[in-house]
């Protein structure tokens, strides 16, 4: 009968169903029963119409046989990774909502009451909490519970205005097609952020409720690579967030460079009896306004780029942005700084061979050549990036 099952399209399969308990499967022969009854127990109990789907990520351990004899149907995922069972698992779901977790004992699934009623609610996709429901002792590793989690789950709330605290956790409900809805892509384990990205960027209802963590059942070490996966989700989260990686920073190294410069521009400046400020620091900062520049001008081109993906929603600033500040208009203002650069270039020159190319007073001649050059670069990078920015927007 299983067999014929997996040949029926998703409609007739249905049947009313209400949830799928959803479990990544790769060799967990020891704890995938346990994690199966629990979640037959669960639907029993509550009297919910559902099934329990195993999403096989390439077994070789007998877990495929051991998830069919305690009830649950399986498919078999063609692509390796975290993601990519939860995908596959997700296409094949009977169920109007879908409930996921791993199949490693460390996630309660006869305890999932809180999940279905936020759902049946209205909520499109409910996180689980381990922070608030409780982490029992040697579930988490001290880097993850007190550094890898907190920071990351800190950072997604910054850059997506998200509520949720815990974005990593395993236990995870959601409306099905709300959640294919989002286009996700990511095969590896930081599909855990991409779910929550894509569901705060489309403005879905979002909510957590809490559940507990129990210590790994399994006797071999988990799939997870602490630095590997967690510079993936970091990665991440910064790939999704121009503003973030470029614009902000940008701006603050901008602000930085050009206060800087515009208090030495006219000479030293005493900060202390001691200590006083001149050329070197006034290189530093036409420096730091090149750079910060720079990281503004990859930030509006990544967003306007990411606009036109279609994988970051419309920003009406940006788009307000691109509609005022055309190519001419760009060009036109680096025109007028290249203009000024140059004109400064021309005076420091005439400077030179009035005194027969000879020596020239240090502070006064770096001073005007450090500002002539960098207005020369600003004009020539804000009019290259005007070019990139028109680029972008030519229809294939």
């Amino acid at each position: 009968m299983k067999e014929h099952l997996s040949d029926l399209s998703h409609s007739e399969m249905q049947n009313g169903i209400e949830l799928t308990i959803l479990m990544p499967c790769l060799n967990e022969a020891e704890t995938l029963a346990i994690c199966i009854d629990k979640a037959r127990q669960f639907l029993n109990r509550a009297s919910i119409v559902g099934e329990v789907l195993i999403a096989d990520n390439g077994s070789t351990d007998g877990s495929i046989q051991i998830a069919e004899s305690h009830g649950a149907r399986v498919v078999h995922v063609p692509t390796r990774g975290y993601g990519a069972a939860i995908l596959h698992g997700i296409n094949n779901a009977l169920g109007d909502f879908v409930i996921v977790g791993d199949s490693d004992d460390s996630y309660d699934f006869s305890r999932l009451d809180l999940f279905v009623a936020e759902l049946r609610a209205g909520h499109d996709l409910v996180m689980g909490n381990r922070f608030l429901g409780g982490i029992e002792s040697g579930a988490m590793p001290f880097l993850h519970r007190y550094l890898g989690n907190p920071v990351l789950s800190f950072l997604g709330r910054l850059f997506f205005s998200s509520g949720i605290r815990d974005f990593h956790c395993g236990l995870r409900g959601f409306r099905r097609t709300a959640i294919q809805e989002l286009g996700l892509k990511a095969t590896g384990m930081e599909f855990a952020s991409e779910m929550i990205v894509r569901a705060s960027l489309k403005r879905l209802r979002v909510t957590e409720v809490p559940t507990t963590l129990s210590p790994d059942g399994r006797s071999r070490p988990p799939h997870l690579r602490t630095w590997r996966d967690g510079w993936r989700h970091l990665r991440y989260l910064l790939l999704n967030s121009p503003k973030w990686l470029f614009i902000y920073p940008g701006a603050a190294i901008l602000a930085f460079g050009s206060l800087l410069a515009g208090i030495l521009v006219q000479g030293p400046v005493h900060i202390l009896p001691n200590v006083t400020i001149d050329t070197h620091s006034l290189i530093v900062g036409c420096m730091a306004m090149l750079v910060g520049s720079s990281c503004m001008s990859f930030g509006l081109i990544a967003r306007s780029f990411a606009m036109e993906r279609g994988f970051l929603p419309v920003n009406p600033r940006v788009a307000r942005i691109k509609a005022a500040v055309s190519l001419e208009r760009m060009l036109l203002f680096s025109g007028v700084l290249i203009l000024i650069g140059s004109v400064g270039l021309g005076y420091a020159v005439w400077t030179w061979a009035a005194a027969n190319f000879g020596p020239l007073t240090y502070n006064s001649m770096v001073r005007m050549l450090t500002v002539s050059c960098t207005l020369v670069a600003l004009g020539l990078q804000f009019a290259f990036t005007a070019f990139l920015w028109a680029l972008i927007d030519i229809e294939a």
